[in-house]
């Protein structure tokens, strides 16, 4: 899919969109100086694009009983595409995988995991991501603070 072209308004409409999708239109069209119509066309036109690839609430991990989070690095034992592709196809069937990247590197894969308490965790591991055929070893961080979360993407000025 070719690159949208996004002029200074789009940029602007998508920072604040961004920093809070729960704006009304009227809203974001005052904060970005247009009309409400020209502002909803705009703001469709990204949605439309994909630019724009949805909305969701921010929730606490914490408040809603995960407690703990951790950063598993995976290596493969095989690489071939149906080895991938039934990874992946596992990764998404699991709800403690709140992110998964394929890496370069030593590593194949990391996930970012969030469960309950560290019995979670470990029957998480040992069930589930070691018992996957497949996969040669992992490597595990926990996550002792957040010094900076995932706020939006940096935009171009």
């Amino acid at each position: 899919m070719p690159k949208t072209a996004l002029d200074r308004t789009d940029l602007l409409l998508l920072a604040e969109l961004q920093r809070n999708g729960r704006l009304t239109n009227a809203e974001l069209a005052e904060r970005v100086h247009l009309s409400a119509s020209a502002c909803l066309r705009r703001v469709q036109r990204l949605e439309r694009e994909g630019v724009v690839a949805g909305y969701r609430a921010e929730v606490d991990p914490e408040k809603v009983g995960l407690g703990l989070q951790a950063f598993v690095r995976v290596h493969l034992t095989h690489h071939d595409a149906a080895s991938v592709a039934a990874f992946a196809h596992f990764v998404n069937e699991w709800d403690e995988v709140v992110a998964c990247h394929a890496l370069t590197g030593d590593m194949d894969y990391l996930l970012q995991i969030a469960v309950r308490d560290l019995e979670h965790f470990s029957r998480f591991l040992l069930d589930r991501l070691l018992g996957q055929s497949g996969v040669a070893d992992v490597n595990s961080s926990f996550v002792l603070r957040t010094v900076k979360a995932l706020r939006g993407l940096p935009l171009p000025a």
